[in-house]
């Protein structure tokens, strides 16, 4: 316990449940009755009987309309996660509930099947990890997305896909197989080169060199990886951007991109007091800057600033980002890469009924 009343769990981005927005009662745990030497939390998994896999956006500023999601919740434990509100829909919290109690979607790669085998799906593009990240790591153990994996190459449909966790490597086979007729993208996420920082930030993910093995192997197999430098957390990790690109360059990235550190509904108060456990001295400096680009506030939700920000900060780490990409030669052929629609196909369904036809 903190002199401030916080708690830090070890290898958990957060220590508590706040309040869910939507229910009227809440659990107010005893702070006297605390002991830091309880076992921590264990991880949770719940089975999600979901009948639809595809989500369907139209957010402008987002870069896809499709995306699947085979978990709810994740075990990464990344403090700043936008995704946390999700699970305010179950009725749980934003905090510990979001890392430990896991929704998983067991059927997932037969319900990509299915969607796929309709003459309605029209070929197109789609995510994975739009919301949480399909390679967290209970993925190790389920390989649900490898499931859905092996359904998309199948089919000849391309696939862009966003990870923090090294164990995509694992999945090599197949999305080298993919990136030979254009059916792939790759993003991995890099927030910091820090290890200290990653650990307390992002608890569960692979370490900052671990990531950067991940776009080195992946490159060298003929996969196209973009580095996302995300969130980039101003007043703390701003300045790692130009260390993250050339780093992320020199294992093999070809392309680069970057997310402002986005904070909706309940996940400010996580960020304001994960901030006062560990970075006391810049709690102030990280959350002004964050108002400078919001118009005051600390999150806004407007489409095509939401990503970004506004104001003179937000101009400067544009304007840092760019150069440092030119200097580098990335984005050079990326930003007008289109993956490959065209060699889509079903396969011939078998039976012994359509044997007679």
């Amino acid at each position: 316990m903190f002199e401030d009343g916080l708690v830090r769990i070890q290898g958990r981005g957060v220590a508590d449940n706040p309040a869910n927005r939507f229910e009227p009662i809440e659990y107010v745990p005893d702070p006297d009755a605390y002991d830091p030497d309880d076992p921590p939390p264990r991880t949770q998994l719940f089975r999600d009987a979901t009948k639809q896999i595809l989500a369907r956006n139209n957010s402008p500023d987002v870069g896809f309309n499709v995306s699947i999601n085979p978990y709810r919740g994740c075990e990464h434990g990344c403090v700043y996660c936008y995704a946390r509100p999700t699970h305010e829909y179950f009725g749980l919290s934003i905090g510990l509930d979001f890392e430990t109690r896991i929704f998983v979607k067991q059927d997932a790669p037969k319900l990509l099947r299915e969607e796929l085998m309709k003459q309605s799906w029209t070929p197109q593009v789609i995510a994975m990890s739009g919301v949480t990240d399909c390679y967290q790591p209970i993925e190790r153990k389920l390989r649900i997305t490898r499931g859905c994996l092996e359904v998309l190459a199948e089919f000849r449909n391309p696939v862009i896909m966003i990870t923090k966790n090294h164990l995509i490597t694992r999945d090599i086979d197949i999305l080298s197989q993919m990136a030979s007729w254009n059916g792939v993208g790759v993003s991995i996420s890099i927030t910091t080169l820090k290890n200290e920082l990653q650990r307390v930030m992002e608890p569960r993910t692979s370490v900052p060199a671990r990531r950067l093995d991940a776009i080195e192997k992946l490159a060298s197999a003929g996969v196209p990886v973009n580095v996302l430098v995300a969130p980039i957390v101003p007043g703390l990790t701003d300045e790692e951007t130009p260390a993250i690109l050339k780093a992320a360059a020199d294992a093999g990235a070809r392309s680069a991109g970057y997310v402002m550190l986005r904070l909706p509904f309940g996940v400010k108060t996580l960020v304001e007091d994960w901030l006062a456990i560990h970075f006391p001295d810049r709690r102030e400096k990280v959350l002004n800057r964050l108002r400078s680009m919001r118009d005051g506030r600390l999150y806004q939700s407007k489409w095509g600033t939401r990503q970004r920000g506004d104001g003179i900060f937000a101009d400067q780490i544009e304007a840092l980002f760019d150069t440092t990409c030119r200097k580098l030669g990335l984005n050079q052929d990326w930003r007008n890469r289109v993956l490959e629609t065209g060699k889509f196909r079903r396969p011939e369904r078998q039976g012994p009924q359509l044997s007679l036809l």
